[in-house]
């Protein structure tokens, strides 16, 4: 994943530049998805880090935000602010709801690991529950990772798994740099597609 960087909508497009961009991708234009990626996912993993700390948990949410920005680019308003303030918003909501999400499961377990808890109760239920979901969701989305080519899915894993920047999966791999960027874009239209996230 690349390195985090300075405020958002600094970098090699400017802010004006992610709002066509942004504009092009709800249109389908999957170069302009790829451009607008290399724009905004760097602040978009500062931000994630920032918020929910664990490295592994912000690349999740990284990931996250940007199939979100694929799938609902076409509802962006250019009237109501900047596709970066838009996209950051989107970051934002979901790096607190994956904090917000641990700290209600980690609660739920202490209160099933109390003594005189129920083995019946809500309370030991919730924890099982949530964690069948969670494997069943991890599964779903190997499942789809094998459907990628090697290529795709070395880059993608080893960018947001693995946590390295472009140029060090392109050094990882021995392809360039923009060979590796079209990788992970193509990877990650698949994964939606494959996962049935719908735009």
């Amino acid at each position: 994943m690349p390195a985090e960087a300075g405020p958002p909508g600094r970098g090699a497009v400017s802010a004006p530049d992610a709002d066509l961009l942004l504009g092009r991708t709800a249109r389908g234009d999957e170069r302009a998805f790829e451009l607008l990626y290399d724009v905004v996912a760097a602040p978009v993993h500062g931000l994630a880090r920032r918020v929910v700390r664990d490295p592994a948990m912000a690349e999740e949410v990284t990931q996250e935000v940007m199939i979100e920005v694929w799938r609902s680019a076409a509802r962006y308003d250019p009237d109501r602010g900047g596709a970066m303030a838009w996209i950051m918003t989107i970051a934002h909501r979901r790096a607190v709801d994956r904090v917000r999400r641990e700290q209600s499961a980690g609660e739920r377990e202490a209160r099933a690991a109390e003594p005189g808890a129920s083995a019946h109760g809500p309370a030991a239920a919730d924890p099982v529950a949530e964690r069948v979901e969670a494997r069943l969701e991890h599964e779903r989305v190997r499942r789809c990772l094998r459907t990628l080519t090697q290529l795709q899915r070395e880059s993608v894993t080893l960018a947001y798994y693995g946590g390295h920047t472009y140029r060090e999966v392109a050094t990882l791999v021995g392809a360039p740099p923009n060979t590796v960027r079209t990788r992970m874009r193509d990877g990650i239209i698949r994964l939606r597609d494959c996962l049935g996230v719908e735009r």
